[in-house]
């Protein structure tokens, strides 16, 4: 069964958009796809045959601003307006409509990375947690703490899946995954390092003290299994399709040019997959 992950990291996850753009180029379609943050997003319009739909979302509708910055955060308390993406921009009626029936029709198993705010343990959302006009689930797997309040769902919140479970490859394998397509955002030798964790830890620790928890150690949990995915590689059981340099861009820089660039190495460097998938 082929699985593909993509672990996002805000507008960088442009480079994830353009592998999966390049498979939908090639009619490489996964059996199993596993989102974190922004990760979800770019899974859910691969799964549903969007090509290119993504692709607006970074370099258009990010930099307006509904979509994120200050004037939001001053308003709900949140930079990200994840309503506006999810919801105003993804509905029936919106400008870019997500095409539910399609991604229903697909058989491959979607999966979305979140991280529970009260335990600062992942959790796992899958189709049936989605219906059409209703897409919370991928609000919560993107829901950046430091920027953002918890998203509720169902009565409870959720920050970013990246927290605690940010290379799901072990989830992955449980869910029978013989051959996986890992898309990483960040040079694959790049290891994470602490730097704003702490600050961040702090921000959410009065409300949320596990979650918080989960935030220190993130840098640990990423390092670790980045390790293991470079094992697995080493071994020839899976692909890791990472850029080789991301410049300046952070989670969420807003720099057309850079973007683009971004996108149009994603889409590049996913030609090895199919060499990976013939020795497969």
């Amino acid at each position: 069964m082929l699985g593909i992950i993509d672990v996002g990291g805000g507008t960088r996850g442009i480079y994830g958009a353009g592998v999966l753009d390049n498979l939908l180029d090639h009619n490489i379609m996964a059996d199993c796809f596993i989102g974190v943050s922004a990760g979800t997003a770019n899974g859910a319009s691969y799964l549903a045959g969007q090509r290119g739909r993504n692709y607006k979302f970074y370099t258009e509708y990010a930099f307006r601003k509904e979509y994120m910055g200050l004037r939001n955060m001053m308003k709900t308390g949140s930079y990200i307006n994840l309503e506006y993406i999810y919801g105003t921009l993804c509905n029936e009626d919106g400008e870019s409509p997500f095409a539910f029936d399609a991604f229903m029709d697909n058989p491959a198993k979607y999966i979305i990375v979140t991280t529970d705010a009260f335990t600062g343990e992942p959790v796992y959302f899958d189709k049936d947690d989605m219906s059409l006009d209703h897409y919370e689930t991928l609000m919560t797997s993107s829901c950046v703490p430091g920027v953002n309040r918890p998203y509720i769902f169902r009565g409870k919140p959720y920050f970013d899946g990246g927290i605690s479970d940010p290379i799901p490859i072990k989830k992955a394998m449980e869910l029978g995954c013989d051959k996986l397509i890992v898309i990483l955002t960040r040079p694959k030798k790049a290891f994470r390092k602490p730097r704003a964790d702490a600050r961040v830890s702090r921000i959410v620790s009065f409300r949320f003290p596990y979650a918080a928890d989960a935030i220190k150690v993130r840098c640990d949990v990423y390092n670790e299994q980045l390790k293991y995915a470079l094992k697995l590689e080493d071994e020839g059981k899976i692909i890791i399709v990472a850029p080789e340099d991301i410049s300046n861009l952070k989670t969420l820089t807003k720099d057309v040019t850079s973007l683009n660039r971004m996108y149009r190495m994603g889409y590049t460097d996913a030609i090895k997959i199919k060499d990976y998938l013939k020795k497969r």
